[in-house]
């Protein structure tokens, strides 16, 4: 099908954006390409079409659960077949939706990228028909980038299985350092890019030096109109600052990573649906959410990276009109920010101890624990053994990219059951077992499809049907899993530290160490770039363009150094004027306005009347018939 029809079935526009069909034509020709889209830019649909005018499946690549299951659920309504394959679901779960892609109609699988460390995963992508393996937020891949991820690593492992499908990169934002450096891990067979300019001309990006910020955010919440993004750096800033706003009548959401499932979707659904003008939230927040009319977002403290920056701020504006993105910076934040660089580089002992000390909170013996997964809190776990929570994090980052064990992110996967058994010993198990008859038809009849596939359930909900409490609903589902009438998955929140090999003495532990000095000076230079973004007085939109290697760049004219240049141009040329009316009623006496418009040579016929009528409302000019003077 041609790809212009596939984009009118199945998502009802007539036309690309910019790039897009080029990018989509790269990867029907079968050639490896690397998209550079700015935020919003539309870069899901660069593999979606195509994959949709090929016959087999798309092998999608995503570091995040929570933008994996939304893109699933908007090819579902487009009557699309796809799935995500991701922590938190039971190995039967698994076997099912790889049996799927192979024989079933499934044209999109969704994978995180710790997936592929799976031998089994590995084994069913063999006979899969693969049209296209696309990997997202590509950047991940490069340890010159901002978010590293060791399991990109992977992805060219599936490159050897399936050698003549081409490859589609994409990311918002990489240097041309993380450019190569993509390129190069992914195996490309040529160098292929496509990028559009990371300029974005409705938006202002403005750093606000001042000592309160409080008030500050109050100005710009109430001076702009529209939905906004606060981020700050911690969870209970997010709670804090969301209260201060809600004080001030100015209606605010709090989001961090902390949340359950319900209450992040709550949330989310509140904001999207302008229902709340301000989502206050941890960085946790944002990736895949399409909300055009974002008209500003702010920056309670400094970014990790421009690169960070670039893709929150351009949240803004994705509607390209006019649109905010505003840094609020004290001197003081700099401090703040030179203290985590040290808590994201703990020593080498450190992280050994910290390994030590996870073993023996999941209580894992010596060489036990390989391909275990743990559902594991962070929180508790820095509380039981006084950690300082950044340097943990930090730590456990080092021990994932040595391969001792990968941490996934909150899975955040609602509770699921497929009935195991056929329908005439299910009938029989349901004479025999009276207890569970009841229990069994009301599920039945809440949900289809059970015997086919894994459904989505509601403990609470089948609680209500039959007039029992939750936790008798989760102990009935946990007998009837034991008894392999149903396979039962409980939802879970928490994410899961998976172990690749068995547990070792702390002596035997080996840390990379050229990696970790490579890494604490890219995070120092990246640190510094942030600096200077701040304190140089050039136009926010040039540095941003330079630091992304763009060398064509121009004032964008709406910045806050841009306007504050313009405004002493201004005033400049205020005084000028000011000065030779002055200089012409000092000789002349008296003039009249037309015989000074035509002597004053400097500035705008509008310019030099505005003059006059300031001076006149300063008492510097006077006006006697049709005469001015002193």
């Amino acid at each position: 099908m041609p790809i212009k029809s596939v984009l009118k079935q199945y998502w009802g526009y007539d036309e690309f954006r910019p790039l897009q069909e080029e990018i989509i034509q790269s990867v029907l020709d079968h050639k490896d390409t690397l998209a550079l889209l700015p935020t919003g830019g539309g870069k899901s649909i660069c593999f979606q079409v195509p994959a949709m005018a090929m016959e087999g499946i798309c092998i999608v690549i995503s570091p995040l659960i929570a933008l994996m299951k939304d893109q699933v659920e908007n090819l579902q309504k487009r009557g699309i077949q796809a799935i995500a394959i991701v922590s938190g679901m039971g190995k039967r779960e698994i076997d099912i939706a790889l049996d799927n892609c192979i024989y079933g109609p499934i044209k999109f699988l969704y994978l995180s990228p710790e997936r592929l460390l799976s031998d089994l995963v590995k084994e069913r992508i063999k006979y899969m028909k693969v049209n296209l393996i696309a990997v997202d937020e590509a950047h991940c891949i490069s340890q010159w980038g901002y978010d590293f991820r060791p399991p990109y690593l992977h992805i060219a492992e599936i490159r050897e299985i399936h050698p003549n499908v081409p490859v589609l990169a994409l990311t918002a934002s990489a240097t041309e350092k993380v450019q190569e450096d993509i390129i190069t891990k992914l195996g490309f067979k040529s160098r292929n890019i496509f990028r559009k300019s990371f300029e974005r001309i409705n938006l202002s990006y403005s750093v606000i030096n001042q000592e309160n910020k409080l008030q500050k955010l109050l100005d710009v919440c109430n001076g702009v109109q529209g939905s906004g993004i606060l981020y700050v750096r911690t969870r209970r800033d997010t709670v804090e600052l969301a209260k201060y706003l809600n004080q001030n009548n100015i209606a605010a959401q709090y989001y961090h990573a902390g949340l359950n499932l319900e209450e992040r979707a709550q949330k989310q659904k509140y904001w999207l649906n302008d229902q709340v003008r301000i989502m206050v939230a941890t960085n946790a927040f944002g990736m895949g959410i399409d909300k055009p009319n974002v008209r500003f977002v702010v920056h309670y403290e400094m970014p990790e990276s421009l690169e960070a920056y670039y893709q929150e701020a351009g949240r803004a504006g994705r509607d390209e009109k006019k649109a905010y993105a505003v840094m609020l910076y004290q001197p003081r934040d700099k401090i703040a920010f030179e203290k985590k660089y040290e808590q994201n580089f703990p020593d080498i002992n450190y992280i050994k101890q910290v390994y030590h000390f996870l073993c023996n909170y999941l209580q894992i013996p010596f060489e036990s624990g390989m391909e275990i997964s743990y559902d594991f809190n962070l929180a508790d776990f820095c509380s039981k053994f006084q950690l300082e929570v950044l340097s943990a994090i930090s730590a456990i980052k080092f021990l994932e990219h040595d391969e001792y064990f990968i941490l996934s992110e909150n899975a955040l996967l609602p509770s699921r059951l497929q009935v195991i058994v056929d329908g005439d010993d299910l009938y029989k198990f349901q004479v025999e077992n009276a207890k569970y008859d009841g229990f069994i038809k009301s599920i039945l009849r809440l949900y289809g499809g059970a015997f086919d596939q894994f459904i989505q359930i509601k403990e609470f909900d089948i609680a209500q049907k039959n007039g029992i409490n939750k936790n008798l609903v989760v102990s009935y589902l946990e007998e009837l899993d034991k008894l392999e009438i149903i396979s039962y998955q409980k939802q879970t929140d928490l994410p899961l530290l998976t172990f690749l090999k068995p547990r070792i003495p702390i002596s035997d532990l080996t840390i990379d160490a050229t990696y970790y000095q490579e890494r604490k000076k890219n995070y120092h230079q990246k640190m510094l770039s942030v600096l200077n973004f701040i304190e140089k007085d050039v136009c926010r939109s040039i540095q941003l363009l330079k630091y992304f290697d763009e060398t064509e760049v121009r004032k964008c004219g709406i910045c806050d150094v841009c306007l504050n240049e313009k405004r002493n141009l201004q005033q400049d040329l205020n005084e000028q004027i000011a000065n030779q009316i002055t200089q012409l009623l000092s000789n002349q006496k008296k003039l009249t306005l037309k015989e000074i418009l035509i002597a004053v040579k400097k500035g705008s016929e509008k310019e030099k009347l505005d003059l006059v009528r300031l001076m006149m409302d300063a008492g510097d000019l006077k006006l006697i018939g049709d005469l001015y003077q002193l």
